[in-house]
């Protein structure tokens, strides 16, 4: 399936998603498929119906690494996996993945989050 042409705009937005696993991101490389917790859900609906793009920059918590990131292609919605083997994930959406590669965070450290009091983004 073709990707999401970018609506025209509509800014582009950025989210860190941490999960505490590899296996996790294998699963989401391999069948194109990601899920957060609930309380993230809204957030990245919203994102994804007032922006031109999402993008997801995933990293495993305490890898010190990206392990890449994917634009966000669908709303998430209620069907729930049973990939990831936790109850405390919200619905699955889909994601096309871009770049698959561990990024050191030390190569972005010149990047800051004006949102999060300009700290390092990793």
């Amino acid at each position: 399936s073709k990707s999401p042409l970018p609506r025209q705009n509509k800014p582009v937005r950025y989210f860190i998603m941490k999960s505490s696993n590899l296996q996790n991101i294998d699963i989401s490389q391999q069948k194109g498929i990601w899920s957060t917790v609930p309380s993230n859900e809204g957030k990245l609906n919203r994102a994804f119906s007032e922006s031109s793009v999402v993008y997801l920059i995933f990293s495993v918590q305490g890898s010190g690494c990206f392990q890449g990131f994917a634009r966000m292609g669908s709303v998430i919605g209620c069907e729930k996996s049973q990939d990831w083997g936790s109850s405390g994930f919200g619905g699955v959406f889909k994601v096309e993945w871009i770049r698959k590669e561990s990024i050191p965070f030390q190569f972005a450290h010149h990047l800051l989050n004006p949102w999060n009091d300009s700290k390092k983004v990793q």
